[in-house]
């Protein structure tokens, strides 16, 4: 049983599940979803992207790809305790379009990068905490960071103002010795940061790994109600809430989201374990080939395409070299 700290939980639901719709959500649903999460006493809904649309070419998505402030007015119309956040990439948001926190409704703005360019993402994260944001770093696919980058990207993360720091499962590859292993390097090398877990689920063990995180001490607990995320989802929200020890949870409210909204939605897309998934995830591979793999003709054939991925010509890995 994970002891009592104070976890905070961060819903991506409509940030991260928009990855499987193209961000295709009504604002009935995002509208439930707040109300239901802030009844649930979750602490923060990631409503979507703060991209700019001017930078990102082609294809047409949902309004949550690119929160619009007088949108997102429109949607939210009364704020509760549940904090909004929202994600942007490096290279892809215009610090322009960001207006400063007091003419917001988010409260925090996570800045997601790559290890090469950390110094990029801390260089955002400095322009939004001086906008007066609660902010984040997350880096991705620590599953294929050198132990010498991630030292070198330590001490300038240790001199930013950014509040939160993110170990990112991008390949739901890991395990909970994975997870033991780099929150108490993080503990260690980051001691003034809070942490933050953000796990995918391509071999079953999001929340087996956002527990192992929980129990160490780490802050902000990423998850997605009904596991909703990009290809095999993440750690769900209704499993959080039902686990962690704290009165101000309750499940019933996401359950209602649930029977609502997701049951249909979950006929309709493909989120959570599916064997492709499950390949990427063991091989540590990026899950485009697996969406793309599901996403073709022959999305059924899996032996076909572990013998793909694992044949010395033709693997992703073999590829990069």
């Amino acid at each position: 049983m994970v002891k009592h700290h104070h976890h905070k939980i961060l819903d991506c639901t409509i940030r991260d599940g928009g990855l499987v719709n193209d961000w295709d959500f009504s604002v009935e649903f995002v509208q439930d979803m707040y109300r239901g999460l802030s009844a649930a006493g979750v602490e923060y809904m990631e409503i979507g992207y703060k991209n700019s649309e001017k930078l990102l070419k082609g294809g047409s998505s949902g309004p949550w790809r690119f929160l619009n402030e007088a949108f997102l007015r429109d949607v939210i119309t009364r704020k509760t305790d549940t904090k909004l956040s929202a994600l942007v990439d490096i290279g892809r948001v215009d610090e322009n379009d960001i207006l400063p926190r007091e003419d917001s409704l988010l409260d925090l703005i996570r800045v997601a990068c790559y290890i090469k360019d950390v110094d990029k993402g801390l260089e955002l994260v400095r322009k939004f905490h001086d906008m007066g944001y609660e902010t984040s770093l997350n880096i991705m696919a620590l599953s294929h960071v050198m132990e010498n980058e991630l030292v070198e990207a330590f001490e300038d993360i240790n001199k930013s103002p950014v509040d939160v720091v993110y170990i990112v499962d991008s390949y739901g590859s890991m395990d909970y010795k994975d997870i033991d292993y780099l929150v108490t390097k993080f503990q260690r090398l980051l001691p003034e940061k809070e942490l933050g877990l953000h796990m995918h689920n391509n071999m079953q063990l999001a929340f087996s790994n956002t527990l192992m995180g929980a129990d160490k001490g780490v802050t902000f607990l990423d998850s997605s109600v009904y596991g909703m995320g990009r290809a095999a989802g993440n750690c769900t929200t209704e499993l959080l809430l039902s686990n962690l020890k704290n009165p101000r949870y309750d499940v019933r409210p996401v359950l209602e989201i649930i029977e609502k909204h997701m049951i249909g939605m979950r006929q309709k897309w493909d989120w959570g374990y599916l064997i492709p998934y499950m390949i990427v995830g063991a091989l540590d591979e990026h899950p485009r080939t697996a969406m793309a793999h599901l996403n073709s003709a022959d999305r059924d054939k899996c032996v076909e395409f572990y013998d793909k991925l694992t044949s010395p010509e033709t693997a992703p890995s073999a590829q990069k070299a």
